[in-house]
């Protein structure tokens, strides 16, 4: 079953405020939360579905990518750039301070989970895009502090466990309120919800267990790449946490204009000027593609801004080794602005011996102004008429006769 717009399932339009996104959760999930639907399979699934939309439209990052991909910008199922969604009470431990009762569990905070993605931007020239290439990326993430191997605990020691939370990662407090009786859970303030502390912190990392390291990434960028195309590198962003897998690196492309080439797409646009004689006799013009002179027949009688189809000369299709686009090639007459005295006798001379009748536009042009003008003149004798016949009515109401001339 597809999955439902996350704005429809909180109850919003699009471009919902953060406060508003917040509101609406809240009512979503007190309607929909099994403590007050015990034994509702609908309003548990909606319950999970009421948590899911809110994991991606609270988050800036996560709500820019659905509202530019929809879902395949945030599922990690279809490719996308989702990172998972966390537990229940992660998201409620924000809000509400953390539910308790949910199926009998609760998602501990000290568990795995999968690191953050990092996004960089690649700037190519339109060749490069058009052909595809190797590059090299820089991007810096954190990494296991090599002292202490992540740990955060100076070499030699390890992490004890948390003597406040015994390891759980959270402080539960029962709360009587209005709804009934909930626990109220709260990430450990001593251990920050790892479970663990560290007595005595290593001196590289400063108990982090990260430190900050700049890597170089080899990324094959496929032909045919456009603006804004997306190339992720799996498992190469921020490491996980207890465990978790690590994130993902997205590769946003930005590809500059060509001097000559537009695109739509695979297709290529391109504007070649022909003069006045060859668009009127035809003639064999030269056009370029990306990777050769072609020549092409402009046949005689060719207008101006017409567009010649030329097929498979375009942009390959990105992730096809046999699929291109077209070149568009539309031509226009340059009329030159400066002209010697011989070049303006032999125009004339030109002009001189032109057939009217080898003009079809212009003629069908005149032809149409002539009659535009014979209806007017048509009309201005009807009005002129009808105002002789009202001032020569006498008034006994006996029509007069105008004479004709």
């Amino acid at each position: 079953m597809a999955k439902r717009d996350y704005y429809e399932v909180l109850g919003l339009s699009k471009g919902a405020t953060a406060d508003e996104i917040k509101k609406a959760f809240r009512k979503k999930a007190m309607e929909y939360h099994p403590d007050r639907n015990p034994g509702d399979k609908e309003a548990e699934e909606r319950f999970k579905e009421v948590n899911e939309a809110y994991e991606i439209l609270s988050d800036p990052t996560k709500k820019d990518r659905y509202d530019r991909f929809g879902h395949a910008g945030v599922d990690p199922q279809s490719g996308g750039f989702g990172g998972g969604f966390g537990g229940f009470d992660d998201i409620f431990g924000d809000i509400f301070g953390g539910f308790g009762g949910f199926g009998g569990s609760r998602a501990r905070r000290n568990g795995p989970r999968k690191g953050a993605d990092i996004q960089t931007r690649v700037v190519l020239t339109f060749e490069e895009a058009a052909f595809g290439l190797k590059r090299d990326i820089r991007i810096t993430r954190n990494d296991d502090c090599p002292d202490c191997g992540g740990n955060g605990a100076a070499p030699g020691t390890e992490r004890t466990t948390c003597p406040d939370c015994g390891g759980s990662g959270q402080i539960s407090r029962v709360s009587n309120t209005p709804f009934g009786q909930f626990t109220n859970v709260t990430t450990c303030p001593r251990c920050n919800g790892q479970g663990t502390i560290v007595s005595d912190p290593c001196k590289r990392c400063k108990g982090s267990g990260k430190i900050r390291k700049e890597i170089m990434l080899s990324v094959d960028i496929p032909a045919g790449v456009d603006n804004d195309s997306v190339i992720p590198l799996r498992g190469q962003g921020e490491p996980g946490v207890n465990g978790g897998p690590p994130g993902d690196v997205y590769i946003i492309i930005k590809v500059k204009s060509h001097k000559i080439f537009k695109r739509d797409g695979a297709d290529l646009i391109l504007e070649i000027p022909i003069t006045y004689p060859q668009a009127v006799l035809g003639a064999d013009i030269v056009v370029p593609t990306l990777t050769e002179r072609i020549s092409y027949k402009v046949p005689p009688g060719t207008q101006h801004g017409t567009v010649f189809r030329i097929k498979g000369k375009g942009l390959r299709y990105v992730n096809s080794n046999s699929r291109y686009g077209d070149l568009y090639v539309k031509v226009y007459i340059e009329i030159p602005k400066k002209l010697s005295e011989d070049q303006k006798d032999l125009l004339r001379q030109l002009e001189e011996h032109y057939n009217k009748g080898e003009h079809e536009q212009k003629r069908t042009f005149m032809e149409n102004v002539k009659e535009l003008f014979r209806m007017d003149s048509k009309d201005d004798e009807e009005l002129a008429d009808a105002a002789d016949r009202d001032q020569s009515e006498p008034k006994s109401g006996k029509k007069s006769k105008r004479k004709k001339k």
